[in-house]
């Protein structure tokens, strides 16, 4: 059995930006941990909003940006990475908490989600275009909220729509900027790989 890397993948299509790096397993541990720590370290940066318990915080770009990045698989095992170490006390979630008894927790498992899609479209192309960019990252948006808000609504006894007014609506243009970000950033990196490749 040899242990010489796999040689670096072409950029065709079923290729993610974590694929141009040599193959490997500890290429794979790394990228995951790695996901992991990247949205753990965005999550600090939080700002809490009035009149709701889920702050402003970068851990959402994050985890879009680790799913699109790594792929569905190694991007869904770098959000569950993050929220296992979270759920057993490492003070990393957004305003440094932890563990799961908390209203904001849907979040969390709305991110795995959304990474594990957003992967599977980025493996599809959808993160090379400006335009496609953008609607992977609306979609993964709303992956979170369609998780979040509903557990918001469970965890503190709100009715759905003060769940919306609490947990959702004051994230929109935040949400936007994120998404423009992505949208510069993604296609960006595409073609620079491509000068290089």
């Amino acid at each position: 059995m040899s242990t010489a890397a796999a040689p670096v993948r072409t950029l065709g299509a079923g290729t993610v930006l974590a694929d141009l790096l040599p193959s490997s397993r500890v290429r794979d541990v790394a990228l995951v941990v790695g996901g992991a720590a990247l949205t753990g370290l965005a999550a600090q940066l939080s700002v809490p909003v009035p009149g709701s318990p889920v702050p402003v915080s970068g851990q959402t770009f994050a985890a879009l940006l680790v799913g699109a990045a790594l792929g569905a698989r190694r991007g869904f095992l770098s959000l569950a990475l993050y929220a296992v170490v979270g759920m057993a006390g490492v003070p990393w979630f957004a305003q440094g908490t932890s563990g799961y008894a908390m209203p904001s927790f849907g979040y969390i498992l709305g991110m795995l989600l959304a990474a594990t899609v957003v992967g599977a479209l980025a493996r599809r192309g959808a993160d090379r275009s400006v335009l496609r960019t953008a609607g992977t990252m609306v979609l993964g948006s709303a992956i979170i909220y369609a998780v979040g808000v509903p557990y918001l609504a469970l965890a503190t006894g709100m009715s759905l729509g003060q769940a919306v007014a609490a947990g959702l609506t004051p994230f929109l243009i935040g949400d936007a900027l994120k998404a423009a970000l992505a949208m510069g950033a993604l296609p960006a990196a595409w073609k620079l790989a491509g000068r290089k490749g």
